[in-house]
């Protein structure tokens, strides 16, 4: 055999196993296949199996469930016709009951009824009688008066005859008697009362004045024109006064205060006779000191925002007043007056600490004589409002301070006893006149006033009005106690020889008008400034 019928037979031998192992599997797979057939027919009918069972068991559920319901169902219906017949019981015992007592109240009514009817048939019957008896006494009465009248006119004639008088005389001789006499009692009587009452009201006024000043526990008061300024070190002096004195010559004119720089260590005087120039002047100072940029224009930015702050603190120091009195619907204009009055003097004394004094004593003396303690302590503390603007406006305290209480609405019993402090006019209340005594009582105190620093500052004040009505006037400052007048004027309105002749004509004005010591320098400053900004 040749190689080629080997590779014949090896090919058909192979092709033949192929074959045997090719039939053995697919017969091995379709075995397999019947296998997971009749698994899969055998778990489908357990899964239709189960379904079932859980089919039925939620059928079974969902009777049980709709039985339950349909029991409760009636049982509720049952629960609620037992309440509904038990409502309509208890409704029927109280219609019973309800026509039960309106039995009741029937029959009791018409025994009252008849009780009521026997009443009035006795009562007519009483006034029946009543009537005869009336009669009969009147006919009594009647018979009497007559009698009566008979015996007095024979009476009054036997005593005609025996005094010799007529009835209409003796009269008159009575009268005269009883009338002297009555007079007499009566003057003596009056006499005592008086007697009694002005010694009582003596000692009663002392008590009470006694009581009041007792109350008043307030400070002495000491004059002062002067404000010391302390400095961080001396050094600062001379940024005070700047170069070539621009610095406190800006600080003069802006503030109107007087600045002393002396050999006193670490300390600057600030001189002027108004408190408020010198207390702006002082806030101002200290404040440029504290921010260590000192020349002319942050002196007037300063100035002018210390002033407006000042006013503000002042508004703040007349509601403090006013809510310590208790006075919460005070005008917030008069509250601001109120304020101001903490740097007005009179005769050195403060005119805030003053009205509240007053205050205070007319508030405890209407206390005690029980009259209107509100009134009174209203008119104190506002007795002096008018002396907050009586520098800036024309007429005496009293008037300005009458026409500012009007305008904001106060009382006619505040606006009276406010005008009768000093007694120009006649107290017509009581509160009145203890707002004049509260007044007398807060100046008379020892160390209240003193009479020289009220003087010297009138004089600087008439200083200073004398520029009232000149053209061109913005500022004008009486400083180094009054031996300068400074007048600053605006650039537009005057111009150089303006200047001169103005100094000229006040000087002959304060030489003709004004009594003074030694001689009053009289300066007139004019400023332009031209702005322009660089863009």
């Amino acid at each position: 055999m040749n190689p080629a019928s080997y590779i014949a037979i090896a090919v058909a031998a192979i092709l033949f196993v192929a074959a045997v192992v090719f039939f053995v599997r697919a017969t091995k797979a379709r075995a397999n296949a019947d296998q997971a057939r009749a698994l899969a027919d055998l778990e489908a009918r357990k899964v239709l199996e189960t379904a079932k069972l859980q089919a039925e068991a939620e059928v079974r559920r969902a009777q049980s469930t709709a039985q339950k319901a349909e029991l409760d169902a009636k049982e509720h219906l049952l629960k609620a016709r037992e309440a509904v017949d038990e409502e309509v019981a208890r409704r029927r015992n109280e219609l019973v009951d309800l026509e039960k007592r309106l039995l009741t109240k029937e029959e009791s009514l018409d025994r009252k009824i008849g009780t009521a009817e026997k009443r009035e048939q006795d009562a007519e019957n009483r006034s029946k009688n009543l009537d005869k008896r009336e009669k009969h006494v009147d006919e009594i009465e009647a018979e009497a008066q007559k009698e009566a009248e008979s015996l007095v006119v024979a009476q009054r004639a036997k005593l005609e005859q025996i005094a010799g008088l007529t009835t209409e005389q003796a009269k008159k001789d009575l009268i005269r008697d009883l009338e002297n006499e009555a007079r007499l009692e009566a003057t003596g009587l009056i006499r005592r009362i008086e007697e009694d009452a002005v010694d009582n009201a003596q000692m009663k006024a002392k008590r009470l004045l006694a009581m009041t000043t007792q109350r008043m526990a307030s400070d002495y008061v000491a004059e002062t024109t002067v404000t010391v300024l302390d400095l961080p070190s001396d050094e600062m002096k001379g940024r005070i006064i700047g170069r070539e004195g621009r610095n406190i010559r800006a600080v003069e004119a802006a503030t109107g205060v007087d600045i002393i720089i002396d050999d006193t260590p670490e300390a600057v005087l600030l001189s002027s006779f108004d408190p408020i120039r010198r207390e702006v002047a002082r806030r101002a100072l200290e404040r440029l000191i504290q921010d260590g940029r000192i020349h002319p224009a942050r002196i007037e930015e300063v100035v002018e925002k210390v002033r407006a702050e000042l006013w503000e603190d002042l508004k703040k120091t007349g509601e403090a007043a006013a809510y310590e009195f208790g006075i919460a619907d005070l005008h917030p204009e008069l509250v601001k007056l109120l304020g101001r009055l903490k740097y007005r003097t009179s005769y050195g004394q403060s005119v805030l600490q003053h009205s509240k004094e007053v205050a205070w004593a007319a508030c405890h003396m209407a206390s005690e004589l029980k009259v209107d303690v509100a009134v009174a302590k209203r008119a104190g503390i506002l007795h002096d409002i008018g002396k907050a603007i009586d520098r800036e406006q024309e007429g005496t305290h009293l008037e300005l301070g009458r026409q500012l209480l009007k305008k904001y609405g106060e009382s006619e019993a505040v606006i009276h006893g406010m005008e009768c402090h000093h007694g120009d006019y006649e107290p017509r209340t009581i509160e009145a006149v203890l707002v004049n005594a509260a007044d007398a009582i807060s100046a008379a105190r020892p160390g209240a006033r003193r009479e020289i620093i009220e003087t010297y500052v009138k004089r600087l004040e008439k200083l200073e009005q004398m520029t009232q009505g000149m053209k061109g006037v913005e500022k004008t400052f009486a400083i180094q106690a009054g031996r300068e007048l400074r007048v600053i004027v605006d650039a537009k309105q005057v111009n150089d020889a303006d200047c001169f002749w103005m100094s000229k004509d006040l000087a002959k004005r304060i030489q003709s008008e004004l009594q003074y010591p030694g001689q009053i320098r009289i300066t007139v400053i004019r400023e332009t400034r031209a702005v322009e900004y660089a863009k």
